[in-house]
């Protein structure tokens, strides 16, 4: 049969250290458009309590968004020891392309996949670009498309890669402005021949796109009169909480039955992050619907305390830091069942099981 697996992997990582003292001079807005009238040390002391996030990691400015992205696909084609112009897909999933850091002015024309083909140098006319905008899912929707391709026998090799500079894509009058980061991350995606299956095993994608629609939209500033936010990110965090934690841990559990397996088969899960409570909270969801109060403190990995929400970027840049031996203790074995699962603007949700080779 043909497998799916990733032979390789990378990430970039922005050099810019953005911590939560760069908003103590911000003038915060609520949803109504009123002066948030608290000291600004309270309110960031309260963000922090509940996303547990501490600092961010934003772009140069002489950095695109495809800038960030080729980075990370050459560490990805580097580490699995690929030549590009063999590759006979580059997938780059991204929500706004490439943001003007002045003007906020998001291009995606040409596109971001034909700007990161154009900037890895691949010269075969036979490699397709292809972006995959999917809200924050969209790095897992697009390794769930590259896997299809693959045991189809369309495709052989395809660079997968999620890039974002949200930075550049917030109200700086929202308190949710200080989830917002830059990264990308990026893995090859490969056939392999095996009598037994691994690599991508199974996969699951919900998407609620009636009233939910509106969950996670793009809004003008909270700030009345405040103009230069052109593509500022505008999130009901509150019916956003309740929804992932309605709906992400039975999706995972149903993409696990059709699996085959349990959650005591499950040796990691990689959540999309932009809220360290809530991705809490949902794996502890998850766990109880097999019955079980407690779940073991290593199988959930966490990344956003230091880097952010980075949306598409966060799972393949967490899965590369672990293949790395670079996120504590965590890591991978041959053999290991790993869960990728991540929501978003949409509302989207997706999963898939993703088993090691032995």
């Amino acid at each position: 049969m043909i497998n799916a697996v990733i032979t390789g992997s990378g990430h970039f990582m922005p050099p810019n250290v953005v911590k939560n003292t760069h908003f103590l001079n911000h003038e915060f807005y609520d949803e109504k458009g009123e002066f948030i009238d608290k000291p600004n040390e309270e309110i960031i002391q309260k963000f922090k309590e509940i996303t547990e996030i501490e600092e961010r990691r934003y772009a140069n400015h002489d950095m695109m968004n495809s800038d960030l992205a080729t980075y990370a696909g050459k560490m990805a084609l580097e580490d699995a020891g690929v030549d590009k112009e063999d590759l006979d897909y580059v997938m780059v999933a991204t929500n706004y392309g490439d943001i003007d850091p002045v003007t906020q002015f998001a291009d995606v024309m040409p596109s971001i996949s034909v700007r990161v083909k154009h900037k890895l140098g691949i010269k075969n006319n036979q490699c397709k670009p292809y972006d995959m905008t999917f809200g924050c899912p969209g790095w897992i929707e697009a390794m769930i498309l590259a896997s299809q391709l693959i045991k189809a026998g369309i495709a052989k090799k395809i660079l997968v890669i999620g890039a974002e500079t949200l930075s550049r894509a917030i109200d700086p009058h929202d308190r949710s402005a200080m989830i917002f980061a830059d990264g990308a991350g990026a893995v090859v995606l490969e056939a392999r021949e095996g009598d037994e299956e691994f690599g991508v095993l199974e996969h699951i994608t919900i998407s609620d796109n009636l009233e939910e629609m509106e969950f996670l939209t793009n809004g003008p500033s909270l700030k009345p009169g405040y103009s230069k936010a052109t593509c500022s990110i505008s999130m009901k965090g509150r019916k956003v909480y309740e929804y992932a934690l309605r709906k992400v841990p039975a999706a995972i559990k149903r993409v696990l039955d059709n699996a085959g397996l349990d959650i005591t088969d499950v040796n990691k899960v990689l959540l999309h992050q932009a809220n360290a409570k809530m991705d809490r909270a949902m794996v502890q969801r998850l766990f109880r619907l097999y019955g079980k109060r407690e779940f073991p403190d290593d199988i959930d990995p966490m990344t956003v305390q230091k880097l952010g929400n980075s949306s598409v970027a966060t799972v393949p840049t967490m899965f590369d830091l672990i293949s790395r031996g670079e996120l504590g203790d965590h890591k991978f074995n041959d053999g290991d069942n790993v869960v990728f699962g991540s929501v978003g603007a949409g509302m989207n949700i997706n999963a898939i099981v993703y088993k090691f080779p032995k």
